[in-house]
């Protein structure tokens, strides 16, 4: 497909996505529990794909994504991707026995229609791993950044959207909390609910979107906070558990639509 104008997300991957794979790498017990969603699918749409996490290896996937910058990290092997948007997906009807996006509604400019879109095109389950922002003010690092957390609020479609959106049609539809483990591998902001230093490293916030996009002084405050906290002690005594909890059931959600 010919590269062209579109409607972009609220973070910007192409300026800021360099790096990304890095710190955000699929973790196997996230990935046994989204392929076990995708069922006997044989082959799979992946949407808004980015650099390719969370995408099944045992069957033909094919994957699409608007950025240059997240096309160019994926690995080499991975599947074909094409630029494209979950608007618009160029398929006829019932192409893939299974669609899936991996935490990428939030940035999709209608929500609603990328998932009419998803359904749309599959014969099958629709698959989406997404974040409760109702449920991610709990996390302990809302404590250092509440401006963050509340801009959350309105960045990622309340679980209640995407499960009415994914409905429609007579499918079934059920919502799935996701448990986080200690060692999580995909460096998302929750996956060091037990590892509060990983906060520090610039590596960490460029690769967890609403730290990268937020007002730089209030994260540089709020950070401030939490080192000193860290050195103090302060954070252990508030929540020095977290560092030996094996699993945490934090904001990860995995939508299922069944065919």
């Amino acid at each position: 497909m010919a590269n062209r104008a579109r409607p972009a997300g609220d973070f910007d991957y192409e300026q800021h996505g360099g790096g990304y794979a890095v710190v955000r790498r699929p973790d196997p017990r996230i990935a046994a529990r989204v392929h076990a969603a995708l069922g006997a699918s044989r082959t799979v749409l992946n949407v808004g794909a980015g650099a390719g996490s969370y995408e099944p290896d045992d069957r033909y996937v094919l994957a699409v994504e608007p950025s240059a910058a997240m096309r160019a990290q994926r690995p080499a092997g991975a599947a074909p991707a094409l630029d494209g948007t979950a608007e618009h997906l160029p398929f006829d009807d019932d192409t893939f026995d299974a669609t899936m996006a991996s935490v990428t509604v939030h940035q999709w400019s209608d929500v609603e229609q990328g998932l009419r879109e998803m359904r749309r095109v599959s014969r099958g389950p629709v698959v989406v791993l997404t974040f409760d922002a109702v449920a991610l003010q709990d996390f302990w690092l809302a404590e250092y950044v509440p401006e963050v957390f509340a801009a959350e609020l309105s960045r990622f479609p309340a679980i209640d959207r995407v499960v009415g959106a994914l409905t429609a049609g007579s499918r079934t539809v059920r919502v799935d909390v996701v448990p986080v483990p200690w060692d999580c591998t995909d460096g998302f902001g929750e996956a060091f609910y037990g590892k509060p230093e990983a906060f520090l490293r610039p590596e960490v916030r460029a690769a967890t979107s609403g730290l990268a996009m937020a007002d730089p002084g209030a994260v540089h405050r709020g950070l401030d906070r939490l080192a000193d906290d860290l050195a103090g002690g302060a954070w252990d005594a508030r929540h020095g558990h977290l560092r030996t909890q094996p699993e945490r059931a934090g904001a990860l959600r995995l939508v299922v639509a069944e065919g």
